[in-house]
């Protein structure tokens, strides 16, 4: 099994350049899925399980691993598909997501295949609002199902969207003077508060939203790259300019279509654009992602979800603070 994972530094050729490597595997329901090479840790068989008091139905257990307890998740039951009907056997795919460790259950664990991220495409309309689709593709002529793994996580451990008080005091503090060195520049003004995110979770978006709007800025919120990168495009076509109108971009760096670092890398190769705040904010983990920051230009990094850490991110840009 451990051949079938390449090595951190050979999948980190494919970032910046609109490739992935999806690891493919299936669920009991036979149903083709993959998830991003840069997210696995590793991949074990199912070991002994410790049950947990009043755990969530999607929480099979917790495992003792050589690296901690590792909570294991009934995906197949996360996605609606009904629970597992075995667990002895049955491959556990290791992967972080959100600063945490997690093991996810599947029927059987597949291959790796390198593809572009054009060739992801977001899930049609009509699956409903509370569907567990972030994207899909297609390999060999069968359908390729990723699935929303934070909006997962966030309903088994929900993220503290809550920034402290002195945090939140600040901000207002900041907006404020913002605003009155604006003076009657309504338009000066407004941008301090308008942030666009970027970001293909439905879940990480209503995170950013709210956190942020809770601080008193204002938020566009775009599905992909590509939508971003052609959001921002008619608007300088219009003769608009993207930092009159936006502190700043957040965006994720996993997104169909089009991802985050070469949304960033087109934007800062763009001399309408260029000037725009970037900051990735991604589940993504790993050393690589402070040299790809520098590779494709992004102004900051940071990883999901702390409230607190991009609260003050905001604020250190109001204040002019930034490298």
């Amino acid at each position: 099994m451990s051949k079938l994972l390449h090595s951190v530094n050979q999948r980190t050729q494919l970032a910046g350049e609109n490739r992935l490597e999806l690891l493919l595997f299936r669920l009991e329901d036979k149903q083709l899925y993959g998830i991003n090479v840069f997210k696995v840790k590793k991949i074990i068989t199912c070991p002994d399980l410790t049950a947990m008091p009043h755990r969530h139905p999607i929480a099979l257990g917790v495992a003792n691993t050589m690296d901690g307890p590792l909570p294991i998740l009934d995906l197949k039951l996360a996605i609606g598909h009904g629970n597992s009907e075995q667990v002895r056997g049955k491959s556990v795919i290791v992967a972080e997501y959100n600063r945490k460790m997690q093991g996810f259950l599947v029927d059987r664990v597949e291959h790796i295949i390198n593809i572009e991220w054009s060739d992801i495409h977001p899930p049609p309309r009509g699956v409903g609002r509370e569907h567990y689709l972030t994207a899909i593709s297609k390999h060999q002529d069968e359908i390729i199902e990723i699935i929303d793994v934070e909006k997962i996580i966030a309903e088994i451990m929900p993220f503290n969207e809550q920034m402290d008080a002195p945090l939140s005091e600040a901000l207002d503090t900041a907006l404020n003077q913002k605003a009155q060195e604006a003076g009657a520049d309504e338009a000066q003004a407004k941008k301090s508060k308008n942030v666009l995110v970027v970001d293909d979770s439905v879940v990480a978006r209503n995170q950013i939203k709210r956190c942020l709007e809770a601080a008193g800025f204002t938020c566009t919120l775009l599905k992909n790259g590509l939508e971003a990168y052609q959001f921002l495009e008619n608007m300088t076509m219009e003769g608009r300019n993207p930092t009159d109108e936006y502190l700043m971009m957040i965006s994720d760096i996993e997104m169909p279509e089009m991802d985050g670092y070469t949304l960033t890398r087109r934007v800062k190769e763009n001399p309408d654009m260029k000037a725009l705040y970037v900051l990735l904010h991604t589940s993504l983990s790993g050393v690589f992602n402070k040299a790809m920051v520098e590779k494709v230009g992004a102004d900051n990094f940071l990883p999901k979800f702390d409230a607190n850490e991009l609260a003050s991110a905001v604020l250190k840009l109001l204040n002019g603070e930034t490298d």
